[in-house]
């Protein structure tokens, strides 16, 4: 007999922190579990329940790259990306 329990697939996600995020998340790196279909919003508010409000307001200003590739939209699906960099606002040159 089935319970009709929904199955969703997971898998984890490198995420790296640079600068102020690293510093906020209290790591360089770690890995966290996402669902299918995630997007990066949805990995970004895993990272924020995750470690607070002091990471939650560093993430509000900050840019990410999924695979090396810059994120215009935080609503773009990770798909199979393995990781997203955490890229504060930088000063300087």
């Amino acid at each position: 007999m089935t319970t009709g329990a929904v199955h969703t697939a997971t898998r984890t996600l490198t995420v790296r922190y640079f600068a102020a995020a690293k510093s906020a998340a209290g790591t360089p790196e770690e890995t966290v579990a996402i669902t299918e279909g995630a997007t990066v919003a949805d990995a970004v508010a895993t990272l924020r329940d995750a470690h607070g409000p002091e990471l939650g307001r560093v993430l509000d200003r900050c840019s990410f790259l999924l695979d090396e590739v810059a994120v215009r939209d935080r609503s773009a699906a990770l798909g199979g990306a393995a990781t997203l960099d955490v890229l504060p606002p930088f000063a300087g040159g």
